[in-house]
């Protein structure tokens, strides 16, 4: 979870939990998207709900949140059912605004608190990361994997009306996933990703994995 993608992973955790799971809640603040692909490793978990993949953008771009280039690996690696999204892609995460290299001069860019500043991810950056995202999943077995799409918004500032809310970047991430050739399934959703709606679906789809997975045991 992230703080701009907190009302989605609240509702898929309520739900999983009504499912009979206990539920591991993992910030994506670089820590915490190495600690889960650690324990993913260790076989600590029967599947992962990563929604929030917001880390793959400062690992691009050179954020301060980067949880390094292994990320989304672990459960391909493992054989986990997994579903993956695409919560906060829109933005990399800086310190202060002071912090902010100077290269990204110009950019859209908002202060969220005094020491976090997000800039929003351009069209390049967000159809690098689709291809990103297709690559790690490439090898992914088709029946433990699914990827799901918002179409109207990727946090809660990326939607009609919010400060990052792009149709062009948001479109060149879409697209570039659209296009990856993908063996697993790829949902597209017709709603913003903190819609309660796409947390339901998410839960839905990783409950059938994992359940699909118990059958063969």
């Amino acid at each position: 979870m992230f703080g701009l993608t907190t009302p989605c992973v609240q509702v898929a955790t309520r739900q999983l939990e009504e499912l009979g799971y206990s539920v591991v809640t993992f910030h994506a603040t670089g820590s915490g998207g190495r600690s889960m692909e650690r324990l993913i490793r260790e076989g600590y978990f029967v599947g992962v709900l990563d929604l929030t993949t917001t880390e793959l953008a400062d690992e691009l771009v050179g954020g301060v949140l980067t949880a390094g280039p292994h990320l989304l690996e672990a459960a391909v690696d493992k054989s986990i059912p997994q579903v993956v999204s695409v919560g906060a892609l829109d933005m990399v995460n800086f310190g202060p605004a002071s912090t902010v290299p100077a290269k990204f001069s110009g950019r859209r860019s908002i202060r969220h608190n005094a020491s976090v500043t997000l800039m929003r991810t351009s069209p390049e950056e967000c159809r690098a990361l689709g291809q990103t995202i297709a690559d790690k999943l490439r090898n992914a077995l088709p029946d433990r994997t699914r990827v799901l799409l918002p179409l109207r918004g990727f946090s809660g500032i990326d939607k009609d009306g919010g400060p990052f809310w792009d149709v062009e970047a948001d479109g060149a991430l879409l697209d570039a996933l659209r296009s990856a050739g993908l063996e697993c399934p790829v949902k597209e959703l017709d709603t913003d990703i903190n819609d309660p709606s796409f947390a339901v679906a998410a839960v839905s789809s990783l409950h059938r994995l994992i359940q699909s997975v118990d059958q063969h045991f």
